[in-house]
């Protein structure tokens, strides 16, 4: 073996030359134990680099060539391995952690798969989560080789025409540069780092142990008008107020600011931000841009703003205070029916009218069942705030508490008597309960119209009743009764007008 002794195996060229060794050692029967994995410096080309072992597509072949003594040349060992295709990413990843042991670990894992020990590809292995921990960390530096590596064009005629230096972590110089060959097509580029360079010159690709050094890159480079504008933008769009240093450092950490042209931006822009300049944010520069007159009409000078109605100043509960605005009634105040439901959703919340989110589209069948007009009725809710509680990123609706709906028992008592119709429908609960200012069974109500002073109470179920039951026949019987009460509803108040 290249004057190497029998427990003596020589790596040179990465992941290939180690699978080749690696089956000559298992055709050997030599335990990781016995073995000694020593490396000789090398980049070779991408291909070899990304040699796997044999893929479980192909038929599982296993020759036992142990019994051919350790001196048998490797092409005519013909041992072939077949592992699943997560354990072949794992170790061809792990072959690129920058680490002397990596190469005892990666023939153990094998050794031990090849004598059927499949637990070793597990996390929960020591040996696995070892080779997990060193793929994971390669599988990072090849996404930062990547996003950190920075191209200045290169002053002067000839090739390349792009040049860069960049420090990684790991041997992913290869899987980089296979990167930036399929992206930049025919523009020639040459990356440097202190274990080799990567040279593309438009059509084919060439990796070498031979590289330069940060300060040599910096000297060839040109002046280049992009990249001073990129600096201006990326200055002109920092913005201190908004600085978050922790996710600044765990998106962007330290180490990787001086391959980057805005990397000695970075500190001044920080400190800045630290002695003030978060607290005035980007007025500065705002002050300092020029402008031009701009023509506004007197009349147009200032916006109107509807002015708040004391229903908006409304401080009777503590409902207002993680709503985003009151919800009043709204419709025709000449209407003869009025719908009252519990209190608004969501979306009745965000737009500031009832009815408009689900619930709402559960009524407007009910009105379209009864052949109402839903601009025909005025919809109001007894409680005028939205009451929610948090699930994940949801507000949640509450039941008001029965002191909340006491509190909100004046603004609808005002409704009532500005609209005063002939007719009010009650949806659910809640809304009977309001009215009638005492708890009810709701189901004691839903027979038939009831007197009420001057008006005719007929008492349903809420629209979100119906969306809360996953029985379709339920659901169905919830909003044709619904549908029965508005039109009976409408009956009385023709009724009442007729009679007027």
């Amino acid at each position: 073996m290249n004057g190497a002794s029998p427990s003596t195996l020589l790596v040179d060229g990465g992941y290939a030359s180690w699978r080749s060794q690696a089956l000559r050692a298992l055709a050997a029967g030599w335990t990781p134990e016995a073995v000694t994995w020593v490396e000789r410096d090398s980049i070779t080309s991408v291909a070899p680099a990304q040699m796997p072992l044999d893929y479980p597509t192909t038929a599982p072949v296993v020759y036992d060539a142990r019994t051919r003594g350790a001196g048998a040349d490797s092409d005519s060992i013909g041992l072939r391995v077949s592992i699943s295709s997560t354990l072949a990413s794992l170790l061809q990843d792990a072959a690129l952690y920058r680490s002397p042991q990596r190469w005892a670990l990666l023939y153990r894992v094998l050794w031990r798969w090849w004598h059927g020990d499949r637990a070793v590809a597990s996390a929960a292995d020591e040996d696995g989560a070892r080779l997990h921990a060193m793929a994971r960390s390669v599988r990072r530096a090849k996404h930062d080789m990547i996003a950190y590596v920075r191209f200045h064009r290169r002053g002067g005629a000839g090739m390349p025409e792009y040049l860069a230096w960049y420090e990684p972590e790991h041997d992913v110089l290869a899987y980089a540069a296979e990167h930036f060959a399929r992206r930049m097509g025919t523009s020639s580029w040459w990356i440097g780092t202190p274990q080799g360079a990567a040279l593309w010159d438009g059509a084919a690709l060439q990796l070498s142990a031979v590289s330069g050094d940060a300060a040599t890159i910096r000297a060839s480079a040109a002046v280049d008008e992009v990249e001073s504008l990129w600096l201006v933008y990326y200055k002109s769009t920092f913005n201190p107020a908004r600085l978050n240093e922790t996710a600044l450092h765990q998106h962007m950490p330290v180490r990787f600011w001086k391959h980057l042209p805005e990397g000695p931006l970075i500190p001044a822009m920080i400190a800045d931000a630290r002695s003030g300049a978060r607290r005035v944010a980007q007025a500065s520069a705002v002050r300092a841009m020029t402008g031009k007159p701009v023509a506004v009409d007197a009349q147009r000078a200032r916006p109107s703003r509807p002015v708040p109605s004391s229903l908006d100043e409304c401080r009777r509960c503590e409902l207002w205070r993680n709503a985003t605005q009151a919800v009043p009634g709204h419709g025709p105040e000449t209407a003869r029916m009025m719908l009252i439901g519990e209190q608004p959703g969501d979306h009745e919340d965000l737009t500031g009218r009832a009815f408009v989110g689900s619930a709402g589209q559960v009524l407007d069948e009910a009105l379209r069942r009864a052949g109402v007009p839903r601009d025909a009725v005025f919809l109001t809710n007894a409680v005028k705030h939205f009451k929610w509680i948090a699930r994940g990123k949801r507000r949640m609706h509450k039941t008001p508490a029965q002191r909340e709906v006491h509190a909100c028992a004046h603004w609808l008592e005002q409704e009532l008597a500005r609209v005063r119709p002939a007719v009010i429908v009650t949806l659910g609960a809640t809304a009977l309960g309001a009215l009638l200012r005492r708890n009810v069974n709701l189901r004691d109500y839903l027979h038939a119209p009831v007197r009420l002073g001057d008006a005719w109470l007929i008492a349903t179920w809420h629209p979100s009743y119906a969306l809360r039951v996953d029985d379709a026949a339920a659901r169905e019987e919830i909003v044709a009764a619904m549908g029965k009460a508005v039109a009976c509803g409408q009956q009385l108040a023709t009724a009442a007008v007729d009679a007027h």
